[in-house]
């Protein structure tokens, strides 16, 4: 059973997501729907300006696997957003990141993305909420996961995907309260 989470007082949350037509995509439309006060956003699409209409940031990202790595291919919408967020400032807005991973085949190099995210988003003075436990979780390395916990939310939709819908629930509870 799916519960909203929205609430009267929440103020607009811009959900910025990349690569489109994927299962970042199919997860942010699934946070989007639980929360009911969102715009999506593709990164693609938009300069870091465009974080300025919002208290609240969700970022969603997913990690390639290694081999596409060391290629020069700068494709992916992240790696065309990225340099754009150097020297930003987010203080005083909150920022709640999600990223997508293999846990199987790329368990040595879980959520990474999530965790470069995560250290980009921090120099800019965000209020980073959203850790999650690395409990219910196999996985070999992360830099995403420090101190015990994920810096955001890790979604394996290649061999969990059961397992998607109870871990967004469960970190909406966490980040709801605040967004308020």
């Amino acid at each position: 059973m799916s519960h909203l989470f929205y609430t009267e007082n929440m103020t607009k949350i811009g959900l910025f997501y990349g690569p489109e037509e994927g299962n970042v995509e199919k997860v942010a439309k699934l946070i989007a729907g639980k929360l009911k006060n969102v715009d999506l956003v593709k990164v693609k699409d938009v300069d870091a300006d465009a974080f300025d209409a919002y208290e609240n940031i969700i970022l969603g990202i997913s990690t390639l696997g290694k081999h596409t790595w060391s290629s020069d291919n700068t494709g992916n919408d992240w790696d065309q957003f990225l340099p754009k967020m150097k020297g930003i400032s987010l203080k005083g807005k909150k920022v709640a990141i999600f990223g997508l991973g293999d846990h199987v085949a790329y368990a040595d190099f879980f959520v990474d993305a999530m965790g470069e995210l995560f250290e980009l988003v921090k120099e800019t003075g965000a209020t980073l909420i959203g850790e999650v436990s690395g409990e219910g979780y196999e996985f070999n390395e992360s830099r995403a996961f420090i101190d015990g916990k994920f810096v955001g939310l890790p979604i394996d939709e290649d061999f969990e995907e059961e397992l998607t819908e109870e871990r967004i629930d469960n970190w909406l509870k966490i980040i709801e309260p605040e967004m308020i």
